[in-house]
């Protein structure tokens, strides 16, 4: 969805437009193809996912995933002043916070499931 909006905003740049704006270094790199990057600049790498094999610690990590993406989709929009975009982004901030609900509801079936065996929220497979 986001590639989408990219696309649209970017198809019908003029050269000159693009040589004034701030997208004129991102454009001699990538054109208007999306690289996954960080406002900074900073490319995506699966470096940033963490994941250890622990129920509890990786639920933690996605329910923190999916409040770092909300508070992006905030920021997008107190800079955004496009009414087609902003509706966009408001959609894909509902949807961070259902799956945020969603994973918060998965820790906690799965820390009940983990004391009914009296496990006490720890991995007995690999304490052994």
């Amino acid at each position: 969805m986001v590639a989408s909006i990219v696309h649209q905003l970017t198809r019908k740049l003029s050269d000159q437009q693009i040589q004034d704006s701030a997208f004129a270094p991102y454009f001699v790199d990538h054109t208007t193809g999306v690289y996954p990057t960080a406002a900074s600049g900073f490319p995506w790498s699966a470096a940033s996912i963490g994941v250890k094999g622990d129920v509890i610690c990786d639920l933690t990590e996605d329910l923190a995933a999916e409040q770092k993406a909300r508070v992006t989709y905030d920021n997008i929009l107190r800079l955004s002043d496009d009414p087609d975009v902003n509706d966009v982004i408001r959609f894909l901030r509902e949807r961070e916070i259902v799956h945020f609900q969603r994973f918060g509801e998965a820790l906690e079936l799965a820390k009940e499931k983990m004391n009914q065996k009296n496990v006490y929220f720890t991995n007995p497979a690999f304490d052994r």
